[in-house]
């Protein structure tokens, strides 16, 4: 598999975990269930409490799918606005979470599409290039490789954050950005090339004393 493709897939699969084992460390899983409680009653003491708890995580997801932190935070305050409006629609005997990313994930992209002007699409070149030292690639932290992310252009890194790390399939990233399927593969084929690319010239400036 390619070492690039790895690291982005730990990346997600941290960023899916992190907030769930801090929450569940400091706080039982029936005071989470008085808080969304609450927050159907629109008791703005509960709201703040589910703000507070899950901000964090809900930065990480929109900081992945934004170049700045400015709109991250603008997706993010976005977002919870959609859950109190629509915590009635949350099935209690699903993690909480994974609701509240796929929120995060949707405000991210309705952000993208209010900002993005559309490009003219055209066929992707696909090149082989050699993968790097996988001891290299372990060192990144998810600092890093949001920062080798933030150097894609927005709809490349939108569609290879949807794909790698979501899991979402090109046509259900065709149908969220409103964009065909072809160009949905075109945006992941070059997306890896330029974090190929990137890479070396990243971590050799970043990492190297």
């Amino acid at each position: 598999m390619d070492c690039v493709r790895k690291s982005f897939l730990k990346l997600g699969k941290t960023f899916r975990t992190t907030t769930k084992t801090a929450f569940v460390a400091g706080t039982k899983q029936d005071d989470l269930d008085d808080v969304i409680r609450g927050c159907l009653r629109k008791v703005e003491k509960s709201q703040e409490m589910l703000y507070k708890k899950f901000f964090g995580y809900a930065l990480s997801v929109a900081m992945i799918y934004t170049s700045q932190r400015n709109d991250a935070l603008e997706v993010v305050d976005d977002s919870f606005v959609k859950v109190f409006s629509e915590i009635g629609k949350y099935n209690p005997s699903q993690p909480f979470q994974g609701w509240l990313r796929k929120i995060v994930i949707n405000t991210s992209i309705d952000h993208f599409r209010r900002n993005q002007k559309r490009n003219l699409m055209v066929d992707a070149e696909t090149q082989h290039i050699h993968d790097h030292s996988p001891n290299a690639i372990s060192n990144l932290t998810a600092r890093d490789i949001i920062a080798l992310l933030n150097h894609l252009p927005n709809d490349h890194k939108k569609v290879f954050c949807l794909y790698e790390i979501d899991g979402f399939s090109h046509e259900e990233i065709a149908l969220q950005l409103d964009i065909s399927e072809s160009s949905s593969r075109v945006y992941l084929t070059r997306a890896k090339k330029q974090l190929r690319e990137l890479f070396p010239v990243y971590f050799n400036t970043n990492h190297e004393k």
